[in-house]
């Protein structure tokens, strides 16, 4: 199959029709989920889906050890060659090539130290970054305040940012539309806010908020296959 007619056939087109055309330039979209549900999986292929349009990524990652990142993009790559019987290469060596991991520690890392750091990278090192993805962001340890922060980078970069928000399984603490308090604190800031939430097969991707929409309709009609790691269509 060619990447045209795997991009045009990607399930991920629904989230954007579903979306008023995605989070868009200049915002922001979070993915949240309890630990381990599929925050990151669901990132990489959102990720992976924009590198096969030939966009570049910036991925921003939290984690002691990120070797497990490049494992993520390597097994979502090779679900999707699989998928749609990918034979070519030189596609796999293009994407590796538009992709940047950085990673931060967040207990000694201000937000302006990681937005300098992401700035550095685009104009420093001429990476013409188009979307940054940032994973494993303490949301609880954060403020609507800082992050406003990296709101005004988006803007200002006219760069798309998807980040990943770890709810904890014992938070109670919740908004009149069921969403944890340590989430939609920051949903001025948010375009789109989507919520994993586990079924008997599969993991539902509930859109929460879209653009000015909060709560949204609830009409993605996506899943996070879990033995794929990729989102598909719920039909």
């Amino acid at each position: 199959m060619l990447p045209n007619e795997l991009i045009s056939r990607s399930p991920l087109r629904i989230l954007e029709k579903s979306t008023h055309g995605g989070v868009g330039k200049g915002n922001i979209g979070v993915i949240s989920a309890r630990k381990g549900v599929g925050k990151t999986a669901c990132l990489v292929h959102i990720a992976t889906d924009q590198l096969f349009q030939d966009k570049h990524i910036i991925h921003v990652s939290f984690a002691a050890d990120t070797s497990h990142i490049m494992t993520w993009y390597e097994e979502v790559y090779q679900e999707i060659a699989r998928l749609y019987k990918l034979e070519d290469d030189n596609i796999h060596d293009k994407l590796t090539k538009n992709r940047v991991i950085m990673n931060f520690k967040q207990d000694s890392a201000s937000v302006p130290k990681v937005l300098k750091g992401i700035r550095a990278m685009v104009k420093d090192a001429q990476f013409g970054a188009d979307i940054v993805i940032v994973d494993g962001y303490d949301f609880e340890k954060s403020t609507p305040e800082e992050f406003s922060i990296f709101k005004e980078m988006a803007e200002e970069m006219n760069i798309e940012i998807w980040f990943s928000a770890t709810v904890h399984r014992d938070d109670t603490n919740i908004d009149e539309h069921g969403v944890a308090k340590s989430i939609s604190r920051f949903k001025d800031n948010l375009a789109i806010m989507i919520q994993l939430e586990p079924r008997e097969n599969y993991i539902h991707l509930h859109l929460i908020k879209d653009h000015d929409v909060y709560p949204a309709a609830d009409n993605l009609h996506l899943k996070l296959d879990p033995h794929s790691l990729l989102i598909m269509n719920e039909s």
